[in-house]
């Protein structure tokens, strides 16, 4: 049973999907345009229209399959959503020709969808260019702003909401209010706790290796996710070989450090280290997105030959996460940002079926899951690190000296937001070696040295990221001990972009 969230584009879709398992039931994302077949195919409970870049107004606009309303279920219009429930049912949409966006407040709110925020007065985010004017037939307003008489509408039958701001942002605190109830009133089953989904992972994988008698191969990273999937395998009883590629652009000590961590819990971990064989396949290589892909291919490589010296598995299982999903393929309306070398699979000749036992899971879940699985803490709250490594951390080509340049500049950054506690306080924590080179004076000579770029952020799931605001001296320190331990760094900034519009990483 789930919440089926269709997708019109907005930025905040899986923002939605997030706060409804935050509130303990199972969402699914969906493209807008998805059939009736398609959307009952994940006996949904509920349905939640979401918010899009597109008018209601415009030839073309997307509209979910008109099957939708004889399911009789549920259903919560977002923004987008909202509107394109009032100009179905008949109500009226005009274009303002401007755009609402950013903090409002509601000064009057009521019906069931607001129960126990009636008082009104509530912070939202706006973010809109179309305006309800007009009710469908028996409908009714619940709740207004300022400018806006008709900010949330409620069907005859009380079956069909919508409301013009989002509620799944934290820019309105509340919203998280109005999500429960509305999951209240539709009846939906609030089962999606950790243990449920580590019961229903682990039944899966069995299931899928005939209780565990398929051989499958893993490729393992040291990160949560892929050391996470490796210890299911293992709890669940299936034979497998976890393998990990030292492609030569780790962190300071992480490859001994996974060893270290993994092989007592169980785990069959073969590593191999491949890199002088990356490093040679990135030399001259500067643009990143065809770093990431030669690095994919060399991944798929090296893995190809490990799997023939250890013999015939069945599946691939790979920790591929939601976000990796998304952000690779993109749904309906949404941008394919950049590639990931977890999504895709090797080749068809090896003959193996893919095992994604964590797809529709966020890093959060996936750190929950973890902690029934007794994972090492070290692992479990290590900060997400990318498959490419520190190699889309240089901005331009990747060589042994920059590599190590790098490596010990993350390791002071990272030591120190440890020694200063501050670690567990950010989601992710980076340095990044740029391209540039800046002016300085050491001693009483002129010297050109690297700029390096510190980033942390906080976030729940990497969809959206804001900049953590570290403490001055603490900066103050780090980019001291940088630049005196490390000659080549003759400058450090701190980068203070969000997501969106930046991407957590730089490449």
């Amino acid at each position: 049973m789930s919440v089926v969230i269709l997708d019109f584009g907005s930025q905040y879709t899986r923002l939605i999907a997030r706060r409804i398992r935050e509130l303990h039931a199972y969402s699914v994302i969906l493209p807008g345009k998805s059939t009736v077949e398609e959307i009952t195919a994940h006996d949904p409970q509920a349905i939640i229209l979401s918010g899009g870049p597109a008018s209601v107004l415009q030839p073309g606009a997307p509209q979910p399959d008109e099957g939708l309303f004889d399911l009789n279920l549920p259903i919560l219009g977002i923004c987008y959503g909202m509107q394109y429930l009032v100009l179905h049912f008949g109500g009226r949409v005009i274009l303002t020709g401007t755009r609402e966006y950013g903090r409002a407040r509601l000064i009057q709110c009521g019906g069931p969808l607001f129960a126990g925020l009636e008082d009104g007065d509530l912070q939202v985010w706006m973010s809109h260019s179309d305006a309800v004017t007009e009710l469908p037939p028996g409908w009714r307003g619940t709740a207004r702003t300022e400018d806006n008489p008709i900010a949330a509408v409620e069907s005859p039958d009380g079956r069909m909401f919508g409301i013009q701001f989002h509620p799944e942002v934290v820019h309105t605190p509340q919203g998280k209010i109005v999500l429960a109830n509305f999951l209240r009133i539709a009846g939906v089953v609030l089962d999606w706790t950790p243990s449920r989904t580590l019961e229903r992972l682990l039944a899966e994988v069995r299931e899928r290796t005939d209780g565990g008698k398929k051989r499958v191969l893993l490729a393992v990273s040291g990160g949560v996710d892929s050391s996470t999937l490796a210890l299911l395998l293992t709890r669940a009883g299936i034979e497998h070989i976890a393998v990990f590629v030292d492609h030569g652009l780790l962190r300071a000590g992480e490859g001994e450090e996974v060893e270290k961590l993994l092989r007592p819990l169980g785990v069959n971990l073969v590593s191999v280290d491949a890199s002088e064989r990356f490093l040679s396949a990135l030399a001259g290589i500067a643009d990143p997105e065809e770093k990431r892909k030669i690095i994919g291919r060399e991944f798929v490589a090296v893995f190809t030959e490990e799997a023939r010296v250890h013999g015939p598995s069945h599946f691939l299982a790979q920790g591929t996460l939601y976000p990796d999903v998304i952000e690779s393929a993109g749904s309906e309306g949404s941008a394919n940002i950049k590639s990931h070398h977890n999504v895709g699979g090797l080749p068809e000749s090896l003959g193996f079926k893919l095992l994604e036992p964590f797809r529709y899971l966020f890093k959060d879940e996936v750190r929950e899951i973890a902690r029934l699985l007794d994972l090492p803490e070290d692992i479990r709250e290590r900060h997400p690190f990318p498959g490419p490594g520190l190699a889309i951390r240089i901005i331009g080509e990747v060589t042994p000296e920059r590599l190590r340049v790098l490596r010990e500049a993350d390791s002071i950054f990272i030591s120190s937001l440890k020694e200063a506690g501050l670690y567990d306080h950010v989601w992710q924590a980076l340095a990044v070696l740029t391209a540039a080179r800046s002016v300085g004076v050491v001693g009483d000579e002129r010297r050109y040295g690297y700029i390096l770029a510190l980033r942390a952020v906080t976030s729940v799931d990497g969809m959206t990221a804001d900049w953590a605001r570290l403490p001055h001296d603490f900066l103050d320190r780090v980019a001291s001990r940088i630049t005196r331990q490390i000659p080549e760094i003759g400058r450090v900034v701190y980068d203070i972009t969000s997501k969106p519009p930046a991407t957590i990483e730089w490449e």
